[in-house]
């Protein structure tokens, strides 16, 4: 698991990050890549506890159960006072101020591994608006146990463990969300957004939308009324992406749904994501997760690269 820290003025193709901001992500060598990693904070790497302001293109949440210091997400910052969670969704900022003995697990995924719960994604970002989510004595121990099967089922490799790792992730998730600090979050208002903050979240909830991943950057500049240019420059300042990317992620996402939970043809399956000629879509689709769109309905093709993230790859269950 190693990660790449993307300096000011660079960027995907080597283009301008738009902000300033070092975007973290992640490399891994191929083939058999799970876009899932948990580990701790030395297997991690050094960018799990960077002390400096920086982007992700992925979801971090950590389980911090020793330390001292101060974790910063956004404008909001917290002493550490273990145990507790932490949630950084992929565009937002973060670093650790003073910290030292920095204990727990740190866990990383792309919004590609909650194809089975692509809700989450909204909750997880909700989760986000506390530096840190105070975990009482009951919570504390299901949050370990979780945290255990986790990683022990990440090691292990087991027959359909890509599925208990979703459905255990999706539990944490869920039940983090119940806590206490959680819902305070919740009801504090949200900081003002700027201009270009408002137009990267409207795009999102329409390219996430209903039929959201069949339209083209322009369709979505022009109903936002706004230049692609603008567009790109808000999105990309916003999530670490650019906006293109992230509607490919959406037609994937959706692609995938559909071959999984459907009996729609291949044919169809490339209608509804806005592809006039299968063919097309069968090279798009095998381009994006490296596999073709029957051998993923088939249940063949669920180890796959996504590239654009350059996602985690799991270790050797010897590690």
């Amino acid at each position: 698991m190693r990660g790449t820290t993307v300096l000011p003025g660079e960027g995907d193709s080597g283009e301008p990050s738009g902000d300033g901001m070092p975007t973290h992500r992640l490399e891994v060598p191929m083939p058999n890549a799970l876009p899932f990693a948990i580990g701790t904070f030395d297997t991690i790497g050094p960018m799990s506890r960077a002390a400096f302001p920086h982007r992700h293109t992925f979801h971090e949440i950590v389980h911090v159960t020793g330390g001292t210091g101060r974790h910063v997400v956004d404008l909001n910052g917290c002493a550490l006072r273990p145990p507790h969670l932490c949630f950084i969704a992929p565009g937002q900022v973060h670093h650790w101020e003073d910290a030292t003995g920095l204990e727990g697990r740190v866990i990383l995924f792309t919004d590609d591994f909650l194809l089975d719960h692509p809700t989450d994604r909204d909750v997880l970002r909700g989760l986000g608006r506390r530096a840190t989510l105070a975990l009482p004595d009951e919570a504390a121990e299901w949050t370990a146990r979780l945290v255990a099967d986790l990683e022990g089922e990440y090691r292990s490799g087991a027959a359909g463990f890509h599925s208990v790792l979703r459905s255990l992730l999706h539990v944490l998730v869920v039940r983090a969300a119940r806590l206490p600090s959680a819902r305070t979050a919740a009801a504090q208002p949200a900081q003002p957004r700027s201009r270009p903050d408002s137009v990267a979240a409207e795009f999102m909830a329409l390219v996430n939308g209903p039929a959201g991943a069949s339209h083209s950057v322009r369709t979505y500049a022009e109903r936002l009324g706004v230049s692609v240019g603008y567009l790109s420059e808000a999105v990309k300042a916003s999530t670490g992406r650019t906006p293109g990317e992230l509607i490919r992620q959406a037609r994937v996402h959706e692609a995938k749904r559909l071959l999984l939970h459907t009996e729609l043809t291949v044919r169809q399956v490339a209608a509804r994501t806005g592809f006039g000629d299968p063919a097309y879509f069968c090279r798009f689709f095998r381009r994006e997760t490296g596999t073709s769109p029957g051998d993923f309905r088939r249940g063949t093709g669920d180890f796959h690269h996504d590239h654009r993230l350059q996602s985690i790859a799991r270790p050797p269950a010897s590690a």
